[in-house]
């Protein structure tokens, strides 16, 4: 078997699995966010925070949830590896000093795991598990609770409520996230990742010499990074560590973990809307351009231009030859069309125009499918901008799901598209322009200018995922990406709250003759356009001076 066919056999088998738990995992989790009934452990829970679960919330008071719960996060987080020295289980790791910490613990708690540390030689047990694992859980569930709120925008009549945060939180956290997890972590286990608390270990190389290993909550703490679209590696490689990502059986089962949610999502839409033939539009929308992404990565990597790339048969050039080029490519557009940032290969040594897809599934704002919640309330978004463009070809007031798309919508909306470009490019300029950034940039040309572009467009779109070449632990880098990570995951979530706000409030108008059947192929084509002309608009200037220009050199 040849490895293009190899290739694409995973992705039929990769398709025909979130296929199969579609329709059953997506009406569990509407179930889960429509249930009036509370477990005994989430009543335990909601008591010991002090939190009424039954309480509607309007968007003012959903947010300001949100962004507490989240400053808790991050103030706890950040005081945990500040004390990693005095705390039990360090394995001898120092206090992570105060640049790396503000970065690490923004970078974890707005889903983002941007890494900027070999994980293995800086962080002990106890923050691995106590602190990013858990965070690993939270900030998923945070996602889903938010893009739950925006279905009960669309859903609502005249109440102005979105539900309750604390509810949603703990739902999505106990229901969902840690049963499929646990589940995960098994099937990792029983394939070889590793799982343990030991310390560190001297083992001896095939060359001579020998090298240090430490053990640790690996599988368990993979199996989260990829169903919650956080990314976060135990060790420096990321999944391309044996101990992470063992066969290449495990390396599809990861890519379905990152993958399972956020095309389920849909049908979880389709269902609280009441119509699952508009699930069944977004989810149209996310697979048309994920599988045309991914037969373009798979193309130009396995094209092997020039002698060296013919005689390895592609372009293997950083990939793990466990997985070939077909499973990393897969790997690459999956982890950067949704907010996951995991790897198995290191993008920066992707052709030219291989690593331009992979930022540019990023740009997308990571909605095809997205991140656990970010990649729904994100479609759903462009889905009223498309509507608004609808309304204006045919002269009429654009309607989406019953409900008025006004100027206040409109600008929301806006304003939610605008925030993530505006920080990537406003901060690779900066980069660009001032000369102690520039140092970190190990390769020059187009390529150099491509590692900072992607960078930026890395942790404001709460990816985490990296080019190679640059040195990202400095001062400047680790401050600039934690505030591009912090404004690039909240400020967003402000302006889909407040349209959820507005739009709970309205009372649906009834469909009529006009109204725009937003069901139907015609609007996932015009909504897969609106994607692509939006962000080719954005960022193609930022493009032809990186990944374009490397490409066609």
């Amino acid at each position: 078997m040849g490895p293009v066919t190899a290739g694409v056999l995973q992705l039929l088998a990769l398709t025909g699995a979130l296929a199969l738990v579609h329709i059953p995992f997506g009406t569990y989790m509407a179930r889960v966010y429509s249930s009036d009934k509370h477990l005994r452990v989430e009543k335990w829970i909601h008591k010991g925070i002090g939190a009424d679960p039954d309480t509607e919330m309007a968007w003012p008071a959903y947010l300001r949830a949100v962004l507490a719960f989240s400053a808790v996060g991050v103030l706890f987080l950040y005081l945990l590896q500040r004390l990693q020295g005095v705390l039990p289980g360090s394995l001898g790791f120092s206090s992570v000093g105060p640049a790396q910490s503000f970065n690490t613990a923004v970078s974890f708690v707005t889903n983002t795991n941007w890494q900027s540390y070999y994980g293995e030689q800086t962080m002990g047990h106890v923050v691995q598990t106590a602190g990013l694992a858990v965070q690993n859980f939270v900030s998923a569930a945070v996602g889903m609770a938010v893009a739950v709120a925006l279905v009960r925008g669309f859903t609502g009549s005249r109440t102005g409520r979105l539900g309750n945060f604390w509810s949603d939180l703990v739902r999505g956290t106990l229901r969902i996230l840690v049963p499929v997890a646990a589940l995960a972590a098994v099937v990792l286990v029983a394939c070889g990742a590793m799982q343990n608390f030991s310390g560190i270990h001297e083992v001896g190389q095939f060359m001579g010499g020998s090298q240090q290993w430490n053990g640790g909550a690996v599988a368990s703490q993979e199996a989260i990074k990829e169903l919650g679209t956080n990314g976060g590696g135990y060790f420096n490689a990321n999944s391309a560590h044996p101990f992470e990502n063992p066969t290449p059986f495990t390396n599809l089962f990861e890519i379905f973990l990152i993958l399972l949610i956020p095309f389920s999502l849909t049908r979880t839409f389709g269902v609280m809307a009441g119509s699952t033939r508009q699930g069944y539009a977004l989810l149209a929308t996310m697979a048309a351009i994920w599988l045309g992404f991914t037969a373009l990565m798979m193309w130009t990597e396995f094209a092997h231009h020039g002698p060296a790339l013919q005689a390895a048969g592609a372009a293997m050039e950083g990939k793990e030859v466990r997985f070939g080029v077909g499973g990393s490519s897969i790997f690459a557009v999956a982890t950067t069309l949704t907010s996951t940032g995991a790897v198995d290969s290191f993008h920066s040594s992707f052709t030219g125009l291989g690593g331009g897809i992979a930022m540019l599934g990023m740009m997308l704002g990571e909605i095809a499918p997205g991140g656990t919640g970010s990649g729904l309330y994100g479609m759903l978004i462009m889905a009223v901008i498309a509507v608004f463009i609808a309304g204006l070809m045919v002269g009429r007031t654009p309607e989406y799901l019953g409900k008025k798309i006004g100027a206040r919508e409109m600008k929301l909306a806006a304003c939610y598209i605008l925030v993530t470009p505006a920080l990537v490019l406003v901060l690779t300029a900066a980069s660009m322009a001032l000369p102690t950034p520039g140092h970190s940039m190990l390769n020059p040309g187009a390529h150099g200018f491509s590692e900072v572009l992607y960078a930026f467009t890395s942790a404001a779109n709460n990816n985490g995922s990296a080019f190679a070449g640059l040195n990202a632990n400095t001062d400047w880098f680790n401050t600039t990406t934690g505030l591009a990570m912090l404004l690039g995951r909240f400020l967003p979530m402000v302006f889909v709250l407040a349209l959820a706000g507005s739009l709970a409030g309205q009372r649906p108008v009834p469909v009529t003759a006009g109204t725009l059947r937003t069901e139907k192929p015609l609007f996932a084509g015009l909504l897969v356009g609106a994607i692509l002309i939006i962000t080719g608009l954005t960022y193609f200037p930022a493009l032809a001076l990186g990944p374009l220009a490397e490409g066609l050199a």
